[in-house]
């Protein structure tokens, strides 16, 4: 398990956060459909997900790089198929639901605190710009956001270090200086193991993963995270 911190972080100047399952509910997209998919929803969603992760770290490895658009449909297409499902109208309806997906309770009034303490504060995740620009803008988080950062400027997916990067580049820090807050354990290992400070976001409660790197802690719920950058609500 991660280690407990009876202390604040010292010296962050930026809190960095993953976006899908850490800002936004991936699981919105396919609940919305409920009355459509029926029985069927809560395992084509866990499907899609698994497998939008899957072929994100397996195009990096074949070096066969698309967007988290296209690796979104190719993932909606497998489960679907896998499902049963065979239609389009049902298809494109789902990916845009991934336009406008729900924002955790806590995102907003969390990145609200942190803003106004004069924390430097950003997104870095798989998505596409597109994506991304479009999420937040609906969510209403885009305001409280010095930078939404895609990997696409890498070209890479986390985990690699060459996305995680990205950070300390925009923001001229070093990766010491930076939180990093993920909902997503194999996420959480990659950013420790390139030098960030790291805080999961274990929401659902999950088994740590069994990866070299550790993060520094564990919380399960945004709220908490304020306190551990020695801020108070």
């Amino acid at each position: 398990m991660p280690a407990e911190i009876s202390s604040p972080l010292p010296g962050i100047g930026v809190c960095a956060f993953d976006a899908y399952g850490t800002l936004f509910d991936v699981n919105s997209a396919a609940g919305r459909l409920r009355a459509e998919l029926g029985e069927k929803v809560d395992h084509l969603s866990a499907v899609w997900r698994t497998k939008q992760l899957e072929y994100s770290w397996l195009r990096s490895l074949m070096g066969q790089h698309a967007d988290f658009w296209r690796v979104t449909g190719d993932a909606l297409d497998f489960a679907m198929d896998e499902a049963g499902l065979d239609d389009d109208a049902l298809r494109e309806r789902l990916m845009s639901q991934y336009l406008s997906l729900d924002a955790y309770e806590d995102s907003r009034p969390v990145l609200d605190l942190l803003r106004g303490s004069g924390m430097k504060l950003c997104i870095l995740s798989n998505g596409a710009p597109a994506m991304l620009d479009a999420a937040t803008a609906s969510a209403g988080l885009g305001t409280y956001l010095d930078a939404v950062l895609s990997i696409e400027e890498a070209g890479v997916f986390k985990p690699h270090p060459t996305a995680y990067q990205l950070v300390p580049d925009r923001f001229q820090v070093p990766k010491e200086a930076v939180c990093f807050v993920s909902s997503n354990g194999w996420d959480c290992a990659g950013a420790a193991s390139f030098g960030f400070r790291v805080i999961w976001l274990n929401r659902a409660d999950r088994t740590p993963e069994r990866l070299p790197a550790k993060p520094a802690t564990a919380i399960r719920e945004l709220r908490a995270l304020p306190s551990l950058l020695g801020l108070t609500p």
